[in-house]
């Protein structure tokens, strides 16, 4: 049996992130199919003190497998971003993504909920949590912001997205 800390994080994640290739894609094809340069929609931002596009997906992709690594209480996994990533190297890590949270074991979140999770230790920043508190009141929405600003940002530009695209397949 899945523990709640589990059906609450890695099939959320999985969805979502499934969501985020799907819009990444239509994103893709917008640009390739009106002749525009990639990187004005990669590199677009809702505001100027805002991140763009491109970097709403690392942070995504950086959250899903913090939280879900922190949860099963594994070393976070380090992927190098390149300065400007491409299509091609998000959705690379999207999939590196879900490839790691698919191959946490659900057993491993047995004791998540009530697991002490500290992030960003020795600094001043340091922030300790409970893993349900984690999860739920930090880790999803972060989550959430992400990849609801990349969402915003492509259909801000013109990229033909619905709801369906958001919520991806559940």
């Amino acid at each position: 049996m899945t523990s709640a800390t589990y059906n609450a994080s890695i099939p959320v994640f999985r969805q979502m992130l499934g969501s985020l290739n799907d819009v990444l894609a239509k994103t893709e094809a917008h640009v390739t199919a009106r002749k525009i340069e990639p990187d004005a929609l990669l590199q677009a931002r809702l505001f100027p003190d805002m991140f763009p596009l491109a970097r709403q997906v690392l942070i995504a992709c950086d959250f899903a497998k913090g939280v879900a690594a922190r949860l099963a209480g594994v070393e976070v996994p380090s992927f190098p971003d390149t300065d400007r990533p491409g299509f091609a190297d998000l959705t690379e890590r999207i999939d590196t993504v879900l490839a790691f949270i698919d191959s946490l074991p659900a057993d491993a979140f047995a004791d998540a909920a009530t697991r002490q999770i500290t992030i960003q230790p020795g600094t001043p920043r340091e922030k300790q949590f409970v893993g349900e508190h984690y999860l739920l009141h930090y880790g999803l929405p972060q989550f959430f912001f992400h990849v609801n600003a990349t969402y915003a940002i492509a259909r801000h530009n013109g990229v033909e997205l619905g709801k369906r695209d958001y919520m991806g397949k559940y």
